[in-house]
């Protein structure tokens, strides 16, 4: 079953189309990487599903929501959650404070919760260590946990993700990249990631998909275009 579908989204920037009919499937339960170069379109992409852009045209349903004529400020209650690039925390905030807004901004699901503020620190033991320290003080893979975690706390269907590894040493990206794929497997989340580090999405990712210049030039199991030579040499630069 498909948790996203996508079909013919344009975006455009006076005359340049930053989308450009971009069409593809997410399906439920799964991670799937949206990778390309810088300038390909991956955070125009997130950040049109979540509200944040208005498309000129396509369509874009989460299950039985449609997307574009949802406005942001009401997303999380259609199950979707957004993490930007650039680790949006509250820098005044305590960790435990930043933690407690995504509680805010939950999902009502008439069901137990599966996170809740004990889970994530559960789920990144450091930032339970650091739950009294306020965020600014936080290195850049606390910031980057910090805010997944409150991600997760709005109990997401699906989870839009950019450039998580950005900035961050490899020993740190490959422990939250391990922690997501372990969330897809236990918890059915889905998660669309938007990469630059080609190799590490791959890594955990069920299907990729690649953006050049706006428009789709491949979608394709992750193993596949983990292996094509021509895709990698082409668009994802290593």
């Amino acid at each position: 079953m498909n948790a996203l579908t996508v079909s013919d989204l344009t975006v455009a920037y006076g005359p340049v189309r930053a989308l450009d009919g971009v069409s593809f499937e997410v399906a439920s339960g799964c991670v799937t990487a949206v990778l390309g170069a810088n300038g390909a379109g991956k955070t125009t992409l997130l950040r049109t599903l979540s509200g944040l852009v208005r498309p000129s045209a396509g369509v874009a349903h989460l299950s039985d929501r449609d997307l574009l004529r949802t406005p942001a400020e009401e997303m999380t209650r259609t199950g979707l959650a957004h993490v930007p690039e650039g680790r949006g925390v509250i820098a005044e905030l305590t960790v435990r404070e930043n933690l407690r807004l995504g509680v805010l901004g939950a999902r009502r699901t008439g069901r137990r919760r599966a996170f809740d503020v004990d889970r994530i620190y559960d789920l990144f033991p450091v930032l339970g260590e650091r739950r009294d320290q306020v965020a600014h003080t936080l290195s850049g893979g606390e910031r980057q946990m910090l805010v997944i975690g409150r991600a997760l706390l709005a109990e997401p269907r699906i989870l839009l993700l950019d450039e998580p590894s950005l900035g961050l040493a490899p020993r740190i990206v490959a422990q939250i990249f391990a922690l997501l794929r372990n969330l897809v497997d236990t918890e059915g989340l889905t998660v669309l990631l938007a990469e630059q580090n080609a190799r590490s999405a791959l890594s955990i990712a069920d299907r990729g998909l690649v953006l050049g210049l706006g428009r789709v030039v491949a979608d394709e199991p992750a193993h596949v275009l983990a292996d094509d030579v021509r895709v990698r040499d082409a668009y994802l630069g290593n």
